[in-house]
């Protein structure tokens, strides 16, 4: 299967899924854990490595000598640096944090950057995606509505097309596949969902169709217990107006919640813990003399192996 069928499949999957009789769908989308490791920097810093470069590139620098570690770390310090005015501020570092807990996201763009960028010129049109995406799946006479999906999908790479030109960027294209990541994109992505669930198009999600998303009965009267409370976090907490159904704020506050935000909770971590002068940002020379505290190494491998065998 080449990658235009696997995006192909993957659309209709999507579009007309059902869910299976006792098998939840979840439409809400969380904000991922920065790290599977326990926050405790009394015992390690293995979760402040996780969130600081990402579980992957936290496993390299455990391979490097302290020296090696604090030399990559300086170069890494370099890309925070956003405006480039010799300091890591707060917001730099959290940004950072986002973009390193997402790099599986920008590898799946890079991924797929090749099969669409026809031309070779380091951009995608609209139309370089329509042709590879739908060029020989536009026949009226087939079962499903690719023209449908066509103008939604147009719709979506529009809005991720910030400078309205119908040519993405590589950040725009990323934007476009994974609209829920991107604040400016949200709105689309509660178009879409509604789009989705709303079976009579009056514009709202009543409780049958909130329902109806999640869980099919398929022939069974008796509802799984996880339905039943469903229906009542619909009546008590989804429609807080108490109108019946949910309009296009309330199904925001559903699917894209105001999670705590651990990457604002980690930056704000790592200046509490490494900012010797307490101006509130860090120079370079801060961050690498904290380097265990952001980064691997041997040594700090072997220290944290240590410690382990000492409490065995």
């Amino acid at each position: 299967m080449d990658l235009r069928q696997f995006l192909m499949c993957l659309s209709l999957c999507t579009a007309f899924a059902l869910s299976k009789p006792t098998e939840k769908k979840d439409r809400v989308h969380h904000e991922p854990q920065l790290s599977d490791k326990v926050h405790n920097d009394a015992q390690s810093f293995d979760y402040d490595h996780d969130a600081f470069l990402g579980a992957e590139e936290a496993k390299t620098f455990d391979q490097l000598t302290p020296e090696e570690s604090k030399e990559r770390l300086g170069m890494i310090v370099d890309k925070i640096d956003a405006d480039k005015d010799g300091f890591v501020t707060e917001g730099e570092l959290k940004s950072w944090i986002k973009h390193a807990q997402k790099k599986y996201i920008y590898d799946n763009v890079e991924n797929q950057w090749q099969e669409f960028d026809m031309n070779q010129d380091g951009l995608i049109s609209w139309d370089e995606y329509r042709n590879v995406t739908y060029g020989t799946y536009l026949d009226p006479d087939d079962g499903f509505n690719y023209k449908q999906m066509m103008v939604r999908d147009e719709r979506r790479f529009k809005m991720a097309d910030k400078d309205g030109d119908l040519i993405a960027t590589k950040e725009e294209f990323t934007a476009f596949l994974h609209p829920e990541e991107y604040d400016y994109m949200k709105d689309i992505v509660v178009q879409e969902t509604m789009e989705d669930i709303d079976k009579n198009a009056d514009g709202f999600i009543d409780l049958e169709e909130y329902i109806g998303d999640m869980y099919s009965h398929d022939g069974n009267t008796d509802e799984p217990e996880w339905v039943k409370t469903e229906r009542e976090q619909f009546v008590e907490f989804r429609d807080k107006n108490r109108d019946g159904k949910m309009d296009k704020e309330e199904t925001k506050d559903w699917i894209l919640p105001s999670d705590y935000d651990h990457a604002e909770a980690e930056a704000r971590h790592l200046v509490y813990e490494s900012d010797q002068n307490k101006d509130g940002k860090l120079t370079k020379e801060e961050i690498v003399d904290k380097y265990d505290l952001f980064v691997g190494s041997q040594a700090t491998d072997f220290g944290e192996a240590l410690v382990r065998h000492d409490e065995f």
